[in-house]
C-alpha cells in the first residue's frame, strides 16, 4: 500500500508540474459546461420564448391579409414587421432584408387571395347545400357546375442561415395558421349562406387539445431541460479529457528515462499502473463535483436554472468513478503506444472529440442517421451520456444502468489490458 501511494504521489507532482495539463483537466470543461449551457439555452429562448420578427407583406389588402395579420399579431413572441422608415414594405424590399440577415423571416401574401378564396368556398358551400335542395322539376337535386380553379401560393423567405429544424418550425405554425384562417372562413360561408339568426359557437371551443407528459419512471416534478442534457454530457467529456495529460506524462517518462527506472526497480508493474489509476480516479470524481458546484451555484447567478441532483447523487456518483476508469484505461493504452508528446496529446485530444460526437455529446444519438446511431453505440462515452440520462432524466435505479456500467468496465479492461500486452511486447529495457 504503501508503495501504491507513493506512486499516485508521483503522479501528483508530475501533474502539479504542468499547469497547461491542470487547465485542461479543471478549466477547461468548467468553461465549456457554461458555454455551450448558455448557448443552448438561448438557442431554446429564440425558438419558444423569445420575441421572433416577421416581416409581412400584404399584397392582398383583403379579408385574408387581414386575418393573416390578426393571428401573427395575437401569436405569443412575434413581433410583426410591415413598414421600414415609415413606409411599407414591398416583396423585394422583403426579400433584400432577409438575404442581408436583418430579419430571418419574411411573409408575402400575394394579391387576389381573398377573392379567389371567397369565390372557391362559395362555390364549394353552394355545391354541398345543393345537394339539400330539390327542384321542382323532378325532385333532383341541385348540380352546381365543376370548376377549375388557380392555387395562389403564400412566399415565405427565409433567412440563408436559418437551419432547417428552424425553417421547419415555423412553415409548421404558419400552415397551422393558414388553415386555422381557411377554417373559419368556411365557417362564415356556411353561417351566411343558411342565414342563421346567431353563430352556433362551433368554433368557440376546441374539441381536441393535446397535453405533454413526461413519460418518467417514478414522479419528482422535473421537466427536463438544457440544463439536465448538458450537465451530464459536460461533465463526462471533461472526465474522458483526462486522457490528455494522463498520455503525456507517460510519454514523458518514457522519453526522460523515469519509466525504464522504475520497471527496473523492486516495484511492481501493477503498483506502477495503480498509482495513476488512484491519482487519476481521484482528479474525475474532483472534476466531477466540481462542474455540479458549477452547475448549482454559478448556474443561478448567469440566468441558467439550478442544476439539483437530489436524491440521485450517489448514483451520479457510480456512474463518473465508473467512466472515469474508462477514461484511464484509454489514456494509459494512448501513452503507452505514442512516442512522443506530438503523437499523444493531438491524437487524444481529436480522440476525445470524435467520441463525443458519436457518444452524443454535441448531437443527440436519436437524430442521427441510422447508420452513425448504429456506429454510436461503440462509444463509450455514449455509454455514460445513457447511464447518466437513465438516472437525471428517467429516474432510473441502478438496476437501470448496470448494462452501461458493465459496458465502462469492459472497456477498462479491455484498454488496459491491451496496454500492458503491448508494453510487454515493446519492452526494451
Amino acid at each position: 500500500m504503501h508503495k501504491l501511494m507513493v506512486s499516485a504521489y508521483k503522479e501528483i507532482l508530475l501533474l502539479l508540474r504542468d499547469w497547461g495539463g491542470l487547465a485542461i483537466l479543471f478549466f477547461m470543461p468548467s468553461v465549456l459546461i457554461i458555454t455551450i449551457t448558455l448557448i443552448q439555452e438561448s438557442t431554446f429562448k429564440a425558438v419558444g420564448e423569445s420575441t421572433l420578427p416577421i416581416v409581412l407583406v400584404d399584397e392582398d389588402k383583403g379579408e385574408i391579409g387581414q386575418l393573416v395579420a390578426e393571428n401573427l399579431t395575437e401569436a405569443p413572441n412575434v413581433q410583426l414587421i410591415t413598414e421600414v422608415d415609415d413606409q411599407p414594405i414591398d416583396e423585394e424590399q422583403a426579400r433584400s432584408l432577409v438575404s442581408d440577415g436583418k430579419y430571418q423571416i419574411a411573409l408575402v401574401i400575394p394579391e387576389g387571395i381573398s377573392e379567389e378564396l371567397t369565390e372557391k368556398v362559395n362555390h364549394n358551400v353552394d355545391k354541398i347545400l345543393g345537394q339539400f335542395v330539390l327542384t321542382e322539376a323532378d325532385g333532383t337535386a341541385r348540380e352546381t357546375p365543376a370548376k377549375k380553379w388557380n392555387t395562389k401560393e403564400i412566399n415565405i423567405y427565409f433567412d440563408p442561415a436559418a437551419g432547417q429544424t428552424f425553417r421547419n418550425g415555423v412553415k409548421s405554425n404558419i400552415e397551422r395558421m393558414l388553415s386555422k384562417v381557411e377554417v373559419q372562413k368556411i365557417y362564415d360561408v356556411f353561417i351566411s349562406e343558411m342565414e342563421l339568426d346567431e353563430d352556433p359557437g362551433l368554433l368557440a371551443d376546441e374539441i381536441i387539445t393535446f397535453q405533454e407528459i413526461i413519460a418518467q419512471k417514478g414522479d419528482d416534478g422535473i421537466i427536463p431541460n438544457a440544463v439536465q442534457h448538458n450537465v451530464p454530457a459536460w461533465i463526462l467529456f471533461g472526465i474522458f479529457f483526462i486522457i490528455v495529460p494522463l498520455g503525456i506524462n507517460l510519454v514523458k517518462e518514457k522519453n526522460l528515462g523515469t519509466y525504464i527506472r522504475l520497471r527496473t526497480s523492486p516495484v511492481a508493474y501493477a503498483i506502477i499502473l495503480g498509482g495513476k489509476m488512484v491519482t487519476y480516479t481521484v482528479i474525475c470524481l474532483i472534476q466531477f463535483m466540481l462542474m455540479l458546484l458549477i452547475a448549482k451555484y454559478i448556474f443561478p447567478l448567469i440566468g441558467l436554472i439550478e442544476f439539483d441532483p437530489g436524491t440521485q447523487l450517489p448514483l451520479m456518483i457510480l456512474i463518473a468513478f465508473v467512466a472515469g476508469l474508462a477514461a484511464i484505461g484509454l489514456g494509459i493504452l494512448i501513452g503507452t503506444i505514442a512516442e512522443t508528446q506530438e503523437q499523444s496529446a493531438p491524437f487524444g485530444a481529436i480522440f476525445v472529440i470524435i467520441l463525443a460526437a458519436l457518444g452524443g455529446v454535441w448531437v443527440p444519438t436519436f437524430i442521427m442517421p441510422e447508420v452513425m446511431q448504429k456506429v454510436s453505440a461503440f462509444s463509450p462515452m455514449n455509454w455514460g451520456i445513457s447511464a447518466f440520462y437513465d438516472v437525471i432524466l428517467r429516474n432510473g435505479t441502478a438496476t437501470d444502468i448496470a448494462q452501461p456500467l458493465g459496458y465502462l468496465l469492459v472497456f477498462f479492461a479491455a484498454t488496459l489490458l491491451a496496454a500492458i500486452l503491448y508494453d510487454k511486447r515493446h519492452q526494451t529495457y
